[in-house]
């Protein structure tokens, strides 16, 4: 009888592993087009308005450099002042930019403490600068933190769910400054594939084409198909891209195996394939019992009482799971059914599978997290 779980988790493998044969996947899903692209902003700040829970200034004295440079932008002399508040706290600010994004949007921001305040919740963020790669302020982040993370303590106890250390600010950034690109500049278009393969990119070549029927698109590599705009015969390249970027095409992927030993989860591709191979399955069963027994001296006797160890062992070995053949497996129902006839669990699935790739009989990627 099949263990129960690795049933569940062999369906899921089917019902995952047979669905990208044969889906249709929108360009735009699987590429990334050249230009089109964000940019990471980082900034350093001051979350205020604590309850308590902020940095100790004595613990984090960059908490208290960034106070009172604050503080002295707002004209208050706190020169040779000693501050101890415990209702601030020093934090790191990331947001990212997205594509052609303009002066006055919003965008949204992460907030994460660096210092050691136990909680950002219900604080305040003072206006600070984003930078960008370059050093040039891109964006400006102010506003009131969303914790999804809380904490509670007492005098010798202390619970916390969550993260209540970092949170985020929605649309709590404004962007000051854009990024110099202009799209209809670009002569040719290039259509990064994000996971590289030579029939893909062929497939997109050729879908392109025929959605304009002429040659405008040209493989480049297993991950770069080039288009002529030139050549496209549209207004710009923003409609360009607007017409390309719905084309439906068969994405080919690698036959791959993925394995997380953590939580026992195995997902088997489509194309995964499994020659002809035998494989024993089993296990043993190692048995340890002490029963020690005390011997007494007899009545008035010159002696003492002594522990005379008694030790059981055994060794129990499963018969039934004795060698198996496997045939050769041309589809993934194959595979399932042939993996399943060994009765294994979840666990003793993955050890399988890497036995049997090892082998040399297992022609899939084997990918272990």
């Amino acid at each position: 009888m099949i263990h129960a779980r690795l049933l569940l988790v062999l369906v899921s493998v089917l019902l995952i592993g047979l669905a990208p044969a044969f889906a249709q996947t929108r360009l735009k899903d699987i590429v990334e087009f050249d230009g089109v692209r964000g940019n990471d902003l980082i900034g350093y700040g001051l979350v205020v308005g604590l309850n308590g829970t902020g940095d100790g200034v004595r613990n984090s004295p960059f908490t208290e450099e960034i106070m009172v440079t604050i503080l002295e932008r707002l004209g208050v002399n706190v020169t040779g002042e000693q501050f101890r508040p415990r209702n601030v706290a020093a934090v790191i600010v990331t947001a990212s930019l997205p594509p052609f994004a303009r002066a006055g949007s919003r965008i949204d921001v992460s907030v994460s403490a660096i210092g050691d305040a136990s909680s950002l919740h219900g604080g305040t963020l003072v206006m600070t600068p984003l930078n960008g790669a370059d050093g040039n302020i891109y964006a400006v982040a102010q506003g009131g933190i969303l914790s999804g993370g809380v904490s509670i303590a007492g005098e010798a106890a202390a619970e916390i769910r969550g993260v209540p250390t970092a949170g985020v600010i929605p649309f709590g950034g404004r962007i000051e400054r854009e990024v110099d690109f202009v799209l209809g500049s670009l002569r040719t278009l290039r259509l990064s594939l994000r996971n590289a393969d030579f029939s893909t990119a062929e497939t997109i070549e050729r879908a392109i084409n025929t959605q304009f029927q002429r040659s405008i698109a040209t493989m480049l590599d297993s991950g770069t198909v080039e288009i002529d705009v030139s050549r496209a015969n549209v207004a710009s390249t923003a409609h360009l891209i607007s017409q390309i970027e719905n084309i439906l095409v068969v994405p080919q992927t690698r036959a791959r195996v993925v394995m997380d030993q953590r939580s026992g989860t195995v997902v088997i591709g489509s194309d995964v394939k499994i020659s002809h191979v035998a494989v024993s399955q089993g296990t043993l069963t190692l048995r340890v019992e002490e029963a020690p027994v005390v011997v007494q001296p007899n009545p008035f006797a010159a002696g003492e009482a002594i522990v005379v160890p008694r030790t059981r062992v055994g060794i129990e070995d499963n018969a039934e799971l004795a060698l198996f053949e496997l045939p050769a497996a041309t589809t993934l129902t194959d595979v399932v059914e042939g993996l399943t006839a060994l009765g294994v669990g979840p666990r003793e699935l993955i050890d399988l599978l890497s036995t049997i790739h090892a082998a040399g009989a297992l022609h899939a990627d084997l990918i272990v997290r």
